[in-house]
């Protein structure tokens, strides 16, 4: 029979109503209690024109009906009836109410808050120095609803420190505790929202868009927040506007269709309207009769749900519509006390019941309290029984009912006797206090803000019926299904809007213009690198790093010398195998004819002793490849010089010894060759060898080449090497070496050889000739070549000038020795018996062999 009971009572409120029957519901907005807690709901509106029309301060008329804001001021009654059946929080005590309208207008809202700050029991609001021992007529108030009513009420109850807990006023400007030291609200800051508005927008690329907002408090700050936020983040706005409110007809058309023809003529598709519903009306109105171009809209919370919207016809047509809606808790019986509301309201027994003896002052004051109740049905408000913001209304009863508690001190036996607490006693306990509303847990921090979920909600049509359908959420972090989104485009997918798009990896964004989200992309170089895509420059790499072109990273420098498997150092070790071999044989050859008449004319132990040298020039090679060290830097030159000074040195002295036979006169030269043949010939190279370690110690002494780790010099490398300090002791290391070949040159180049002998003094030129050209070529190579490649050059030029000493010098004789070993007698090498010599040299070259090399004419 108790399940029937609501049902019973809404068919009277029906019937009765059906009947003719006036209702009571009106005078159910007032009720007695021990605290009295005020109310601001707006029930009514003002009429059409603008107050700023008044001539005089007379009452605005309230006309309408605004079926959520009684639906609002049932949850507060309702609030307060459990909290006083119940016996957790105020056991012993009960709360009264008294819920007035504000017409949804400031300068309206203003006198129901004046008389809620009237003295208890009295219709004044006296002037005293100290207000602490003051009493007004209610201990805190639940409202107003919006930011633009919270802003004016809110400072009124600041000024009495009286408690304000709204249940929709969300702007920002109310979380400053300077101006509004009393003001809390059940509905999370504006901010909150367009933070998640943001990051769906960052979600989906849109960093080119429309920000409009409505002309009030709501819209102007809101519109502001989502311009610092959305810099912030690198998302452009094209354009920003505002919707007038709709109090001049002609005015309001005419800004509508301009904003709105900026905006359809753009290339931006996605809008943020943060606006009220009656504004975001007048928008969407305009859109439908225009058929304007489709975009995606972002809704603000104040409009996404409002049945202004929902059931205006055509709205299918502008597009993608999503949204934060503030989740709460469910309140499944409220449909039941509204109609159980509105059945009382029918029962003329009731109606008689109540107590209308205190109802004068409020009434003559403000005016009926909502003359618009005593004529509903539960037809008028079923389609806002399921509003967001009904929660916030209730939860906020709650929220002063737990300051009430803890003020008090209650347990479960009841609360303590004390005298009546004031509102500023009241406000100590609500700073930072956490309560329960149903099964959720709220908290105040310390801008009086609480943290709420939100729901991500699309507009979704199915057969021309409208769906709030859930498609993710915002706890500061967003999460969302994409799959589950149907857009308006005819393929299904995701609107793209942005002024540029996207740069490529390893480029960077050049702004055009005044908006950053407009630029033309340009590559990042080498050595440099795009660390973010937000980047507006390339970054340079650290000294041991280096990147190549459109680089989104560094990477670390490998060492780079003249490696052993490098191609180059393989080709040079085969030269060096082809040179060291030949020097090798060749000394081996002389060695095995050592007493033989061209070994003896070549030196004898002096010419073994020149090719041994030059065995070790080729072998001083090996130094420079490998990881250089400050052995192998300081060995390098030395190891190669001493080596090619003996070998020249014995050259010199066959120089000298053909220079004096040829052109001194007969006396002297017998003298000169036993001086240039015995043991001053080796103090000769001894000298030499001296003069040339003197110069590469002075050189090691005060230049030492050291290893250097160069940075700078390769791309992708850092490059060891030995360091020459100076390149004029380098030079210098070189003198002796050239001054011997200069000298031999000097001794062979006008020398007329002798007929029937052999021409010696050929050879000597051409190596001296190869010597030059060599080192000559070599320091233009060395100076142009890459610093990397300065070992190599050296290598191949002390590997070539070794072999263009042998194959002048000493090749030839070894071609005569093994093909052609008749020669090999002292007539030929030595001139001994030269007129015979001369005679069989002509007969034999008449022979088989007739090989122009040992002609005499040579």
């Amino acid at each position: 029979m108790f399940g029937l009971a609501p049902l019973g009572l809404s068919l009277a409120a029906l019937l009765g109503v059906a009947a003719g029957a006036p209702m009571c519901l009106s005078q159910q907005l007032r009720m007695q209690g021990d605290y009295m807690l005020g109310g601001l709901f707006p029930m009514s509106s003002t009429e059409g024109k603008g107050l700023g029309h008044r001539t005089k301060p007379e009452i605005s008329t309230c006309t309408g009906f605004s079926a959520l804001g009684l639906l609002w001021a049932l949850a507060m009654k309702m609030a307060v009836e459990e909290i006083n059946n119940g016996s957790h929080l105020l056991p012993g005590l009960r709360l009264g109410y008294d819920l007035l309208d504000t017409c949804a207008e400031p300068t309206v809202a203003m006198k129901p808050s004046l008389v809620f700050l009237t003295k208890a029991g009295s219709h004044d609001i006296a002037a005293y120095c100290n207000y602490t021992q003051y009493q007004p007529r209610v201990l805190a108030v639940i409202g107003p609803h919006s930011s633009e009513l919270a802003l004016v009420t809110g400072k009124f109850f600041g000024f009495f420190l009286m408690p304000q807990v709204s249940y929709g006023a969300s702007t920002d400007r109310l979380s400053n505790r300077e101006t509004f030291p009393s003001f809390f609200r059940t509905v999370p800051s504006d901010r909150v929202q367009l933070q998640a508005i943001v990051e769906l927008l960052m979600v989906f690329g849109w960093n080119w868009v429309v920000a409009i907002g409505s002309d009030d408090e709501y819209g102007r700050q809101g519109l502001s927040i989502f311009s610092s936020l959305a810099s912030a983040r690198g998302i452009c706005i094209a354009h920003e506007g505002v919707v007038p409110l709709p109090r001049g007809q002609s005015t309001l058309t005419s800004q509508v269709e301009k904003l709105m023809q900026i905006v359809n003529q753009s290339s931006v598709q996605v809008v943020v309207l943060f606006s009220s519903a009656l504004a975001a009306h007048t928008l969407f109105s305009y859109c439908v009769h225009s058929q304007l171009e489709p975009k995606v809209w972002v809704a603000s919370e104040a409009w996404l749900a409002s049945e202004l919207l929902t059931m205006l016809p055509g709205m299918e047509q502008v597009g993608t519509i999503l949204g934060f809606l503030m989740r709460g808790s469910q309140l499944p019986e409220f449909s039941e006390y509204v109609a159980r509301c509105l059945a009382l309201a029918s029962d003329p027994a009731f109606c008689a019941s109540l107590d209308t003896v205190s109802q004068g002052l409020e009434e003559d004051v403000v005016g009926p309290r909502c003359p618009h109740c005593d004529h509903i049905t539960m037809q008028n408000l079923s389609a806002g029984l399921l509003h967001h913001q009904t929660f916030a209304a209730y939860a906020a009863v709650y929220s002063v009912a737990q300051a009430l508690h803890n003020t008090l001190h209650c347990n479960a036996s009841g609360c303590p006797a004390r005298d009546p607490v004031r509102p500023w006693q009241l406000l100590e306990k609500m700073y930072n206090m956490s309560f329960w509303a149903r099964d959720l847990e709220m908290a105040f921090d310390a801008s009086g803000n609480v943290d709420m979920q939100y729901d991500l909600k699309l507009w979704l049509w199915q057969n021309k019926a409208l769906k709030l359908h859930t498609v993710g959420s915002f706890d500061g972090q967003l999460q969302f299904n994409r799959s589950q989104i149907k857009w308006h485009t005819w393929d299904n997918k995701e609107p793209v809007s942005q002024c540029s798009r996207q740069c490529a990896d390893g480029q960077v964004r050049r702004v055009k213009g005044s908006h950053s989200c407009c630029y033309d992309c340009t590559d990042c170089k080498a050595g440099t690198y795009r660390s973010s895509t937000d980047d507006l420059f390339c970054h340079s790499c650290d000294l041991k790093e280096w990147s190549p072109d459109r680089s989104t990273r560094c990477f670390l420098r490998t060492p780079k010398f003249l490696a052993w498997g490098e191609p180059t150092t393989l080709g040079l070790l085969m030269l060096l195998g082809l040179v060291l071999g030949l020097v090798l044989a060749t000394l081996g050859l002389f060695l095995c004819h050592q007493n033989s008449p061209m070994v003896q004319a070549s030196g004898g132990p002096l010419a073994c002793f020149g090719l041994a040298c030059l065995g070790m020039v080729c072998l001083s090679v090996l130094l420079f490849p490998g990881w250089p060290s400050s052995t192998s830097c300081l060995a390098q030159q030395p190891l190669s010089h001493l080596p090619l000074t003996g070998c020249l040195s014995t050259l010199f002295l066959q120089a000298a010894e053909t220079f004096v036979e040829s052109e001194l006169p007969q006396g002297w030269t017998e003298q000169l060759q036993g001086q240039l043949r015995g043991p001053g010939a080796w103090l000769v190279v001894l000298l030499t060898v001296l003069a040339e370690a003197a110069l590469c110690t002075w050189y090691l002494v005060a230049f030492p080449p050291e290893v250097v780790t160069n940075w700078k010099a390769l791309p992708q490398e850092v490059l060891v090497h030995c360091q020459v300090r100076s390149w004029i002791s380098f030079g210098l290391v070189h003198t002796v070496n050239a001054t011997l070949a200069f000298l031999c040159f000097l001794g062979t180049f006008l020398v007329q050889s002798q007929p029937g002998r052999y021409n010696r003094a050929r050879g000597l030129t051409f190596a001296m000739l190869a010597y030059f050209i060599i080192w000559i070529s070599f320091v233009p190579i060395l100076a142009n070549v890459h610093v990397a490649y300065q070992p190599a050059v050296q290598m191949g030029a002390i590997l070539l000038c070794a072999l263009g000493i042998l194959a002048a010098v000493y090749l030839p004789k070894c071609y005569l020795l093994l093909w052609h070993p008749a020669l090999n007698t002292p007539e030929f090498f030595l001139g001994e018996r030269t007129g015979v010599v001369g005679e069989t040299q002509g007969n034999r070259e008449s022979g088989p062999t007739n090989s122009p090399s040992v002609t005499t004419t040579q």
